[in-house]
């Protein structure tokens, strides 16, 4: 046994105690207030059963924050919601990976803002397509445009105009914006970067084929799909159009990633 267990540089007390059984086996943990914390979870979970662990953690310490009650550790969030059966499937699709050096998020707002546009099909096969702007740091959709044509270079430009409305109040922002997008006709059109320049913001726009060069777009596209267009009765355009405004407000608060919330919890320490 000594010479064993000093090859394998453990402790031969610990060795022994386990061949034994002499040390007590850890179950499930339970605590208290276990039950009542799985039923808030559930509750989110079921108005928003696309929500992994950590998003559903981060909205319920939102909610116990401005009900005066003390956060709970995601850990914990995590092993209630595994015990019910509440956690997504991992994903396992594999992807060719892209080499991507650059860094979409910014420390503050209003530094850079990225533009997308998707597209989407109703239950009777109309076809919806939106554009929107999203901040690189609050991850806050400032503007959008929806449509059952196609997205034109005048949609852009008027979401470029009212999202600095929006921002800043003014018909100019007061300091140099980056607007990142692709190369897509609509972003890239004569007007629209000399209506961006007279805006004061600075058109940049991502290499051919690296979608992770505006990475953020992109997952708010993947996000807008999953949660709110794939879990709603969608039976034509015309539904479609009259919730994506709805939509876009329910997610400004309630969507942020989780290190926006811990930059929050940071600020009310």
């Amino acid at each position: 046994m000594k010479a064993v267990t000093q090859t394998l540089g453990v402790a031969r007390s610990n060795v022994i105690e386990r061949r034994d059984g002499g040390r007590a086996r850890r179950g499930p943990q339970d605590r208290t207030g276990d039950a009542e914390l799985a039923g808030a979870i559930r509750r989110l979970v079921d108005e928003r059963p696309t929500y992994g662990y950590r998003r559903i953690a981060a909205l319920l310490k939102r909610e116990r924050r401005s009900g005066g009650l003390a956060p709970v550790n995601a850990k914990r969030i995590y092993r209630l919601m595994k015990k019910h059966g509440l956690l997504l499937e991992r994903h396992t699709g594999r992807r060719r990976p892209r080499e991507h050096d650059g860094q979409v998020a910014t420390i503050r707002s209003n530094c850079r803002w990225c533009s997308d546009a998707l597209e989407f099909t109703s239950w009777n096969g109309d076809l919806v397509r939106v554009a929107f702007a999203l901040d690189c740091h609050d991850r806050e959709v400032i503007s959008c445009v929806a449509t059952t044509a196609g997205i034109s270079g005048e949609m852009i430009r008027d979401m470029m105009v009212r999202s600095v409305e929006q921002r800043f109040g003014e018909l100019r922002a007061p300091y140099p914006v980056q607007w990142l997008s692709d190369n897509g006709s609509i972003f890239a059109a004569y007007k629209t970067i000399e209506i961006a320049l007279a805006l004061n913001l600075v058109p940049c726009f991502t290499p051919v084929e690296s979608p992770e060069s505006n990475g953020m777009a992109e997952a708010f596209v993947k996000t807008f799909k999953r949660d709110y267009v794939r879990v709603t009765p969608i039976p034509d355009a015309a539904t479609a159009l009259s919730l994506i405004d709805s939509w876009m407000e329910d997610y400004n608060p309630a969507s942020q990633h989780p290190s926006v919330y811990a930059v929050e919890e940071n600020r009310s320490s």
